[in-house]
């Protein structure tokens, strides 16, 4: 078995481009994936333990299992950490220990440039953001390599200076202009496209009134707009299995799986002046298919081996 360390993937230099595509074929297939509904753990406030297992049909693996644990500890740095087991389903054999805090931040940001994509209205321009940090970065990284025409106006929420090192990071971004807002309802009023990344929020952030007709919301944690669960005109979200304990499930005006929107099953954005919810709450198929791609990436690599000590046949205690 493999043991790829988070330095080992990092080095691989995976494009942003390379891991949307990865992410819209996956979207696309995921009606053919094993998916149960993650397990999470919360000890206390703002702690948690995720517990996501599936298995999916794989282009470099054939059948590729594998199941994630993700943590978020708000003393640690970094906060969240995740780690992957991935296995041959068609054997059941183990292949490696890889670390997924790279894979979770990039796919994450690749399913919330799709969903952008996908749902905003046509030429959106104007993008709010809020809880700065990696997601929200990959999230832009991966929206600017696929849509490089594009000039965005972005508006950054100021939480803790994290703004700052925000603008320095896309620097070189020619088509990124930024600026930076005090207040919740500043940075969403006037927006086309509202991306959250805070992993934090014991409230919702805004009032109804500064949602203007046809905007977009991703709230990648699923946290601060339950408020617009009920008024919203659509909401969308990864997996149904994974939403439909929600406690505004069952009020939402209209609800469908990203997938089918994708595969013409159902209709998404109809016109720009629908406003549209994304829970895109994050779904271990996009970590397998990732961690599937990578090991395959390392089949003529060296890495560290570890040699997984099991019984040859049966036995009896």
């Amino acid at each position: 078995m493999k043991i790829i360390t988070f330095d080992d993937i990092k080095a691989l230099n995976i494009s942003p481009a390379k891991c949307y595509e990865w992410t819209e074929k996956m979207i696309k297939n995921k009606k053919e994936a094993l998916l149960p509904p993650k397990i999470s753990i919360k000890p206390r406030e703002g702690v948690f333990c995720n517990v996501m297992p599936s298995m999916i049909p794989s282009d470099s693996l054939g059948f590729a299992g594998g199941i994630k644990v993700v943590t978020r500890y708000p003393e640690r740095v970094p906060s969240l950490e995740s780690q992957m087991l991935l296995l041959d389903a068609e054997s059941g054999d183990f292949l490696a220990l890889m670390d997924a805090t790279w894979i979770t931040t990039m796919r994450t940001g690749a399913v919330a440039a799709h969903t952008i994509k996908l749902l905003a209205k046509k030429d959106f321009s104007v993008l709010g953001l809020m809880g700065l940090g990696n997601v929200v970065r990959s999230t832009i990284i991966v929206l600017a390599e696929i849509m490089p025409e594009k000039d965005f106006q972005i508006k950054l929420l100021k939480f803790n200076d994290e703004e700052k090192s925000f603008m320095e990071r896309f620097a070189g971004y020619k088509n990124l202009h930024f600026t930076v807002v005090n207040t919740p309802q500043e940075m969403i009023k006037g927006s086309d496209v509202v991306v959250s990344g805070a992993t934090y929020l014991p409230t919702d952030v805004c009032e109804d009134e500064y949602f203007d007709e046809g905007v977009l919301v991703v709230p990648i944690h699923t946290l601060g707009f339950t408020n617009c669960d009920l008024f919203f005109d659509k909401v969308f979200a990864d997996d149904y299995g994974h939403v439909c304990h929600f406690k505004n499930f069952d009020k939402f005006r209209s609800f469908a799986e990203v997938c089918d929107v994708v595969n013409n099953n159902v209709k998404g954005r109809e016109s720009d002046k629908e406003r549209i919810l994304a829970y895109n709450i994050g779904i271990s198929v996009h970590d397998v298919n990732f961690a599937a791609n990578i090991y395959k990436m390392f089949e003529n690599k060296k890495t560290i081996e570890c040699d997984m000590v099991q019984p040859k046949e049966r036995f009896w205690i």
